[in-house]
């Protein structure tokens, strides 16, 4: 899902869901020969090789990416294959039923549902049982939340409503990568029904031109809105339609004459390593998707238009079974991916190699034992009772799931994960149940540009009384919400006869001029409070500036900010180095491994080890300059490979999630260690 200092980073991928025309069957292939090429033109229903190897290429990119395995950083780039090909059928199927005049809508939704609906329903219901015994209340609950919206196909929808700024890390939500299946589901709700009115308003011509002037359209709206609306441009269908269109655009082209035989070679070839190139080079901080996922577009486009039946690259035995299972490995493997992150392993390369090797073996169980004996048996049934067998379960699914939300996760005594202390220890520190009204007054959110709750750019101008001088002298805090994070301890230390200023807001990082690091809302946001920043320090002349950030210090320009602060007649200039920073939340890590009062420091695989290499390039930066202090937090809270998670005896977290400092944890560092920082004594009281 990472974009930014504390945007939400997940980027789940795409599922290959799609396989109406590609599946292997005892009857012959039916394949024709183009006479003028010497290519053969495949039948509808003939077993398309290459698709089913390109599903099997797309799926394990996506799982080694998502299990972290060096060299497959760009691997979330499956999503754009398995949309290619997912167009690519769909257009297939409708057009052909079309100009034979037997196309049936409800028969087309009929068999997608038959396809992509048991597997699914077994993963949710899978979950909930799981989730019965294990899981605390608050991460019950979303995930009840997210099974619902997974089996109503709009989760897409509901993870760019969620992706809020406290909002729960990507790896901490079970169903996060069922985006991409609501994704397509609502592509196919569409597109029969704009091709049926269009085929009878402009006829097949007509058709053809308005799905390719859409595709464009979608395309320059991708590009648009991954800049203005990065959320928005990943999840969402209007950016993302495009990716499916072009798929049937190459069903169009292809469909009656083929590429001629050492064309076919070189565009395989071509189309390859483009995909791979995507895979090995491209990282999750860049804009997508955008012009840069035309890379993987146009490698899945070229593979199809080969449409070569005999490759060593698609029609190998490997390629057959990962590409027939496909479907369910993307369906398990990210859940497994989620355990392991629970389980502190995620970083372990035994656990990783077990998790892509549970994902695969998941993946031919569903296969098996669900997708398959269930298509069989529901093609058996009438259409009336096909359509009671598949929504029944998915009505009570919904239901089931709608209750235990209700029930703010099935807080109830029989549940033996809503009565345990670590349950009741992890919902205490919830975003429902730890960001209060109260919460962020300590936090001083109003003085933050960006509104985190609605995940967009305030439109009006934060209050006068964050930066209004009263007394000669004042400090002056600027960063982002790990700087609002300080906050609270700042002002409860602060002597009395020096004002308290603060303009720190959400993934807005200290800058001179524009923000170059984000985009979209986060971007709006952030030049209008570096810009009120700067204006403020110029008009208030505090004594002291002290910034802070989330992470990459050594990626900011501070040698520059420092200078101009300098300039602006500051006296003192303080750089807070990163806090300690978890992957799960530090509370889970506390109630899952370290729930043993006594255990104020430990060592865990969830702690971010990189924040040491970020806080070593600016010790050696900034440790000898004059004009500058650099405070390491972590140099004071981590010895010996171990590092300070709980600040009293009480297990009272120093972080309430992945990074943010509580509240408890903010009178902390302040008082035991930036009040031993000679420049900042001065300022504070014990």
């Amino acid at each position: 899902m990472k974009k930014y200092g504390n945007q939400p980073t997940n980027q789940p991928t795409n599922q290959p869901t799609n396989q109406p025309t590609n599946q292997p069957t005892n009857q012959p292939t039916n394949q024709l020969t183009n006479q003028l090429t010497n290519q053969q033109l495949t039948s509808a229903k003939a077993f398309r090789h290459d698709i089913n190897g390109l599903r099997a290429w797309a799926v394990m990119a996506v799982v080694l990416y998502h299990f972290g395995v060096p060299g497959f950083a760009g691997g979330f780039v499956g999503v754009d294959v398995f949309f290619v090909l997912s167009g690519f059928l769909m257009t297939g199927i409708i057009i052909t039923g079309l100009e034979r005049s037997n196309f049936s809508l409800w028969g087309f939704y009929l068999a997608r549902a038959r396809r992509i609906i048991p597997a699914l329903l077994v993963l949710c219901a899978s979950l909930l049982i799981f989730g019965w015994f294990w899981l605390p209340n608050a991460d019950y609950k979303m995930l009840a939340g997210h099974v619902g919206t997974a089996v109503a196909f709009v989760s897409n929808l509901k993870f760019w409503r969620e992706a809020g700024y406290f909002d729960a890390a990507s790896h901490e939500k079970w169903l996060l990568h069922t985006w991409s299946l609501s994704v397509e589901w609502q592509f196919y709700i569409l597109l029969p029904l704009g091709c049926l009115l269009l085929w009878h308003w402009l006829g097949k011509r007509g058709v053809k031109l308005i799905l390719i002037a859409a595709g464009l359209f979608s395309l320059a709206l991708s590009v648009y809105a991954s800049h203005r609306w990065p959320g928005a441009a990943f999840y969402l269908l209007p950016t993302r339609a495009w990716e499916m269109l072009a798929g049937g655009l190459v069903w169009w082209a292809t469909r009656q004459q083929a590429m001629p035989r050492q064309w076919a070679l070189l565009a395989e070839g071509i189309g390859f390593a483009l995909i791979i190139w995507a895979i090995a080079t491209f990282d999750p901080t860049m804009l997508w998707p955008g012009y840069l996922a035309l890379v993987p577009v146009m490698g899945a486009m070229l593979v199809l238009a080969a449409n070569r039946q005999h490759s060593w690259l698609t029609a190998n035995q490997l390629a057959h079974q990962l590409g027939a299972s496909s479907y369910s490995i993307y369906l398990w493997h990210w859940p497994l991916v989620v355990l392991l992150t629970y389980a502190g392993e995620q970083t372990n390369p035994q656990w990783i190699a077990l998790g892509v090797l549970g994902s695969v073996l998941l993946g031919e169980f569903s296969l098996r034992w669900v997708e398959n004996p269930t298509r069989k048996i529901l093609s058996t049934y009438t259409k009336p009772k096909e359509y009671v067998v598949i929504l029944l379960p998915v009505v009570m699914l919904c239901l089931l799931s709608s209750g235990v939300f209700i029930l703010d996760g099935a807080k109830l005594p029989i549940r033996a994960g809503a009565v345990s202390d670590v349950s009741k220890y992890i919902d205490q520190y919830s975003r429902d149940a730890y960001v209060t009204e109260s919460f962020k007054t300590e936090y001083k959110v109003e003085c933050d540009f960006f509104n985190a709750d609605t995940y967009t750019a305030k439109e009006e101008h934060i209050p006068a009384s964050c930066a209004i001088k009263r007394q000669e002298h004042g400090v002056f805090l600027w960063g982002d919400s790990h700087a609002q994070a300080l906050s609270h301890g700042l002002r409860n230390s602060l002597q009395p006869r020096y004002d308290f200023y603060q303009i720190a807001s959400s993934g807005c990082q200290p800058h001179l001029g524009v923000d170059s690091v984000t985009t979209g809302q986060f971007k709006l946001a952030c030049d209008r409070s570096n810009d009120a920043a700067i204006k403020a320090i110029e008009k208030l002349q505090p004594s002291l500036v002290i910034m802070a950030q989330r992470c990459d210090h050594d990626k900011n320009h501070y040698e520059d900010i420092v200078q101009h602060l300098k300039s602006l007649g500051v006296k003192h200039v303080v750089i807070i180095g990163p806090v300690p920073q978890w992957q799960p939340s530090l509370p889970r890590t506390i109630g899952l491994r370290h729930f043993n009062n006594d255990e104020k420091r430990f060592a865990d695989n969830a702690f971010d080890n990189t924040l040491f290499k970020i806080d070593g390039i600016m010790k050696s930066r900034f440790s000898d300059r004059s004009d500058v202090t650099y405070i390491s937090l972590l140099d004071s809270l981590c010895h010996e490979g171990k590092c300070l998670a709980k600040v009293d005896d009480y297990n009272t977290p120093l972080v309430w999630d992945y990074g943010h400092l509580s509240l408890p944890g903010s009178d902390f560092v302040v008082r035991n260690v930036l009040f031993k920082s000679d420049v900042l004594k001065s300022y504070l009281k014990q």
